[in-house]
C-alpha cells in the first residue's frame, strides 16, 4: 500500500513539474494568449515615471515579424516590473487590438501583461519639440531614407517627453541594463542611437533635436542617427577608445562599451543565422543587436536549425519561438 501511495505522489509531482513548466513559457498567457483587455490606459498613465521601454515601428505594418516580436517579448521578460510600450503607426485604436486582429504576432503581445501598444502619432507627438516645425516643413514623399529618418526622430521625442530605454525592434534583450543614462558604442569613439536611455525632459536629448533640425540632410544615411549621437557625445568630451570591457563616461552620461549590445559587429551579422559549436553566453552584454537592416537576403529563423538565432528566440523569447517559429513549422508557410 505503501509502495502504491508513493508511486501516486510521484506521479502528481511529477505533473505539477510538467505544467510549471509550461506556464514558465507563457508567463504573461497562462490560461489564454488573447490580448489582455486595457482599455482604460494612456499613454500618460503607462509612461509617468521614465521607467518604460521603448519600441516603435514607422511603417504602416501591423503584422510584426518574429524578430520585432522576439525583441518586444524579450524585453517584457527582462524588465517585468516595467511597462513596455510598443508605438505603430498602422494603428488607429489607441487601447489594444482587439482578439479578431489578424496579425497573431500583435495579438501575442498585446497578451503580455507588462506590453502596451499604442499608436505613434507623429503631430502630436512633435509638440513642444523642435522637431515640429521640421516635420512640417520636410517633404517626406522626397525622403529617400524617411522611415528610418522619422524613426530616428520619434525616438528622441518619446524618450524627451517620457523617458525610459529606447531599442531597436531587433534588438533581443538578454540582461537588465544597469544604468538609466547611456549610450551605446558601436564601435570606439563611435555611439549607435539602437539603444539609448535618458529620463523625460533631459537636456542631452534636447540637445539632440535642436542638432537634428539644424544639421539635417535625409540624404547621407545615419546622419539623424547614429553620427548625430556621436557629434553630441564628441561636442561634450573628448572621447578615446575602450580597453578591455570598461565603459566610459561623459558629463555623466554612460558611454556602454560595444561589447553590451554589439558584440557581434554589422560585419559579421550572418554569424547569428549559423550554426556554432559552442554557444557563446555573451557574458558581457545587456541585449544583442541582430543588424536586420544587414540581412537584405531576408534570411529567416528556421525551426530546428540549431543556428545561433534559433537558440536565442527558444531561450529568451520562447512564446514567440513556439507561436510563430514553431507553429509555421507546423502548419505551413505563412502569407506575408
Amino acid at each position: 500500500m505503501l509502495k502504491e501511495i508513493q508511486i501516486v505522489l510521484c506521479f502528481f509531482f511529477v505533473c505539477v513539474f510538467v505544467i510549471l513548466y509550461e506556464f514558465s513559457l507563457q508567463p504573461v498567457c497562462v490560461f489564454s494568449c488573447k490580448p489582455i483587455a486595457k482599455p482604460f490606459l494612456t499613454e500618460e498613465d503607462v509612461m509617468n515615471q521614465s521607467r518604460s521601454i521603448i519600441f516603435v515601428e514607422t511603417t504602416d505594418r501591423l503584422q510584426p515579424p518574429p524578430l520585432v516580436a522576439c525583441s518586444v517579448e524579450s524585453a517584457a521578460r527582462i524588465y517585468p516590473d516595467r511597462p513596455v510600450v510598443f508605438f505603430m503607426k498602422g494603428l488607429k485604436n489607441n487601447t489594444r487590438l482587439d482578439s479578431n486582429s489578424t496579425s497573431s504576432a500583435s495579438s501575442l503581445l498585446s497578451a503580455m501583461k507588462n506590453v502596451f501598444l499604442f499608436p505613434l502619432q507623429m503631430e502630436s507627438l512633435f509638440q513642444g519639440t523642435p522637431l515640429l516645425p521640421w516635420y512640417h516643413k520636410v517633404n517626406a514623399a522626397q525622403e529617400k531614407h524617411w522611415v528610418h529618418i522619422i524613426s530616428d526622430a520619434s525616438r528622441l521625442a518619446l524618450l524627451w517627453k517620457y523617458g525610459g530605454i529606447y531599442m531597436d525592434t531587433d534588438v533581443i534583450s538578454i540582461r537588465p541594463i544597469p544604468v538609466a543614462k547611456f549610450l551605446a558604442a558601436q564601435a570606439s569613439q563611435f555611439s549607435s542611437n539602437g539603444i539609448l536611455g535618458f529620463p523625460h525632459h533631459h537636456w542631452f536629448i534636447w540637445d539632440c533635436m535642436e542638432d537634428f533640425v539644424e544639421n539635417y540632410n535625409g540624404g547621407i544615411w545615419g546622419n539623424q542617427g547614429p553620427m548625430l549621437m556621436t557629434r553630441r557625445l564628441r561636442a561634450l568630451c573628448t572621447l578615446s577608445d575602450f580597453h578591455k570591457v570598461e565603459d566610459l563616461s561623459c558629463q555623466n552620461i554612460s558611454f556602454l562599451h560595444p561589447q553590451r549590445f554589439y558584440p557581434i559587429a554589422y560585419e559579421g551579422w550572418r554569424q547569428y543565422y549559423e550554426i556554432w559549436e559552442t554557444s557563446p553566453d555573451f557574458s558581457n552584454s545587456y541585449a544583442l543587436h541582430l543588424w536586420n537592416f544587414m540581412n537584405q537576403e531576408h534570411k529567416p529563423v528556421v525551426a530546428g536549425s540549431n543556428t545561433l538565432v534559433e537558440n536565442l528566440f527558444r531561450t529568451h523569447c520562447p512564446t514567440t519561438y513556439k507561436a510563430l517559429i514553431l507553429g509555421t513549422k507546423r502548419s505551413g508557410p505563412c502569407a506575408s
